[in-house]
């Protein structure tokens, strides 16, 4: 694609960002309403914004033969990030409840041959595989916009068995007075963000990383600030956040 396309594609889904009406009585509704007019400029655009991705599946273990679930998983752009360590899982779920997205992630496993990857439309808090309990549960830039963020945590406690992995990346803001070891923002962070993202149903929120960090046992945390597109002089706080569930 030339540069000239891509960016022609970019500014088609701002503008689809900007204009779209988000109906529907139910969450699935407005996510379809929202997404269908972006499902193929998404993984593009997205690229730019949607920052710590590579660097958390880089850093993810793989366990042979296990089972993964991506809760959240929009058009599953997060199973290329394996490359060919995909292969090593059993089974993977890609989980997600808006259909125009999960069609273009059933079309991604379909040309790569993935047959151990199955998307699945379904709530993220109520998802369970037929093995009933996993060895990974990712969350990327999908907790922000699961209205019962809270129970898709404890969802996901649940899944998994003693010692599995919790992988997460997304937006946040911190607590006006956060725990010593954690970053602080200042006013303009903690009240603009969430009234920015707001708008797009995504609920940035100062509790998310004080409850995992509560659940879980943490492995590593990230937390750092990303350039927007055509935004680049002011910067979105993002975490990344590997856990795992105690023995």
């Amino acid at each position: 694609m030339s540069y000239l396309s891509a960016r022609l594609k970019d500014v088609k889904t701002v503008w689809q960002l900007l204009a779209s009406r988000i109906d529907g009585q139910t969450h699935a509704e407005r996510l379809n309403s929202f997404y269908q007019g972006q499902a193929a400029g998404y993984d593009q655009f997205r690229k730019r914004l949607l920052h710590g991705r590579c660097e958390l599946f880089e850093s993810l273990p793989v366990t042979e033969g296990g089972v993964w679930i991506d809760l959240g998983t929009g058009t599953g752009e997060n199973a290329e990030l394996w490359g060919q360590r995909i292969h090593q899982f059993q089974s993977a779920y890609l989980v997600d409840l808006c259909q125009p997205l999960l069609d273009v992630c059933a079309q991604r496993i379909s040309d790569r041959g993935w047959s151990n990857v199955t998307a699945v439309c379904h709530d993220a808090t109520t998802f369970t595989p037929p093995e009933s309990h996993v060895d990974l549960v990712t969350f990327s830039y999908s907790l922000t916009m699961i209205p019962d963020w809270f129970q898709a945590v404890n969802h996901a406690w649940d899944l998994l068995r003693p010692g599995g992995m919790l992988g997460i990346v997304d937006f946040y803001v911190a607590r006006k007075f956060p725990q010593a070891n954690l970053q602080f923002h200042g006013w303009f962070q903690r009240n603009f963000w969430p009234v920015w993202f707001a708008g797009d149903n995504v609920f940035l929120n100062s509790d998310h990383l004080p409850y995992l960090l509560d659940r879980f046992d943490s492995i590593s945390l990230k937390e750092s600030q990303g350039s927007l597109p055509f935004l680049p002089l002011i910067k979105v706080p993002f975490y990344s956040l590997i856990a795992k569930k105690p023995l």
